[in-house]
């Protein structure tokens, strides 16, 4: 009795442990194909906010937000 208890709490760690590393693929994969930001994006937030986005503002800010996601 004992033996299937144990079987069973190891298959339900193994489905969970295995759960989050395809969810945390599946999610790595889509965000690098859907990118939260871009440039365009990070262009039409600043005309909203009043300021006049220039070129080399734009890749400031892009590249201090790939320098904090680790790209």
């Amino acid at each position: 009795m004992w033996m299937y208890i144990l079987v069973g709490i190891l298959a339900l760690l193994a489905g969970v442990a295995l759960g989050f590393f395809i969810a945390r693929k599946y999610m790595m994969s889509y965000l690098q194909k859907n990118p939260p930001i871009n440039e365009q994006m990070l262009k039409m937030m600043m005309m909203q906010m009043g300021m006049k986005p220039s070129q080399k503002k734009i890749n400031q800010m892009m590249a201090a937000m790939n320098k904090q996601q680790g790209k």
